[in-house]
């Protein structure tokens, strides 16, 4: 946590700094789980890799005695190994683009997994440093076409009866919660009424 963290919760801006210390160094050994998942998926394909490869080197020697068969058969393998190391890359990149789909969606919305599908992949790009291209657009795409999907209060759009503006507190919210601004809505706006009972979790 950040000292500025620490300090909302009340604690003096001296322990505040010491706790934010404190938690740095306690950090300094994470690895984050996306993170953790790449390295392991990398490791297990390795470990895959160097066992088909021993079984190969093993083939090799039973046909070293015919040049035609292994020239053949070393051809078969060449391409083989081109094709899985092509498929470990394409998986490799669709954990990668997955897990940055996660993290940007982490939080914000209702469901993360309905949230996740609504981003088109073929229109990402992954840079070498891990770094996604395009993740940021398409999620202020999503966020300004499928409001619903994401965890807020405020709708833009929204004005209670009597009342001009934007940005009201949403009805159908817990904390928020007014029949009368509800039965409104259901007669003035329908569909907007849906809108915001679903992004409060309110079944219709």
């Amino acid at each position: 946590m950040k000292k500025e963290e620490f300090t909302a919760l009340g604690i003096s801006e001296e322990l505040a700094a010491k706790a934010e210390a404190a938690s740095l160094k306690e950090l300094e050994g994470y690895v984050a789980k996306t993170k953790y998942d790449e390295s392991d998926e990398e490791n297990k394909t390795l470990k895959k890799a160097v066992s088909d490869r021993d079984k190969q080197l093993e083939e090799l020697k039973k046909s070293s005695g015919d040049n035609e068969a292994l020239q053949k058969q070393i051809k078969e393998l060449q391409e083989s190994n081109k094709a899985e190391a092509k498929k470990h890359a394409d998986e490799l990149k669709e954990l990668r683009l997955t897990n940055a789909i996660k993290l940007a969606v982490t939080g914000k919305v209702h469901d993360e997994d309905m949230a996740a599908a609504l981003f088109d992949r073929s229109k990402l790009v992954l840079s070498e440093d891990g770094k996604v291209a395009g993740l940021e657009e398409q999620l202020k795409a999503i966020k300004e076409t499928k409001g619903f999907f994401f965890k807020e209060t405020q709708r833009q759009g929204y004005a209670p009866a009597g009342g001009s503006g934007t940005g009201t507190a949403n009805p159908f919210a817990k904390d928020t919660f007014n029949l009368t601004e509800q039965g409104r809505l259901f007669r003035e706006n329908p569909a907007q009424a849906k809108e915001l009972a679903a992004a409060a979790g309110v079944t219709i």
